[in-house]
């Protein structure tokens, strides 16, 4: 199994080379939690970190 990566600068869960939002490719393996968001705009916990596009997202990115 592959280890699933994060982007450093928006902390979604990248299952690529590439960020589907921001297109960089500054990916690390030093992650921790995770948060699955479906509706960001009727999501609190979405609001509170700032994350507009559904998907999987690192809580904390290293």
């Amino acid at each position: 199994m592959a280890t699933e990566k994060a982007c450093k600068k928006c902390k979604i869960i990248v299952h690529g080379k590439q960020c589907p939002i921001c297109k960089g490719q500054e990916l690390t393996t030093n992650w921790r939690g995770l948060a699955i968001i479906l509706s960001p705009d009727k999501s609190e916990i979405a609001k509170q970190i700032g994350i507009e596009i559904p998907g999987e997202y690192a809580l904390k990115v290293r």
